[in-house]
């Protein structure tokens, strides 16, 4: 495996939602704009109680993606 290889998600490159890559569609925001330039993975399971999900601005539970590449 290369250290290039296909990631198994693609961010949202609005809300940052990590989903697979065959959705059309952010389930998170509705945005149909999508990469997979991205690194880190946050996991927010409760965004009322997150201090990294106040610092990343997430007001929802999944999985986000913590650097969008520009």
């Amino acid at each position: 495996m290369s250290a290039r290889s296909k990631k198994p998600f693609k961010a949202c490159t609005k809300c940052k939602l990590l989903v697979l890559p065959e959705e059309e569609r952010c389930p998170n925001c509705g945005s149909t704009t999508f990469t997979e330039e991205w690194n880190g993975i946050a996991i927010i399971l409760d965004p009322d109680r997150s201090e990294v999900a106040k610092i990343l601005g997430i007001t929802k539970p999944g999985k986000y993606a913590i650097k969008i590449e520009s």
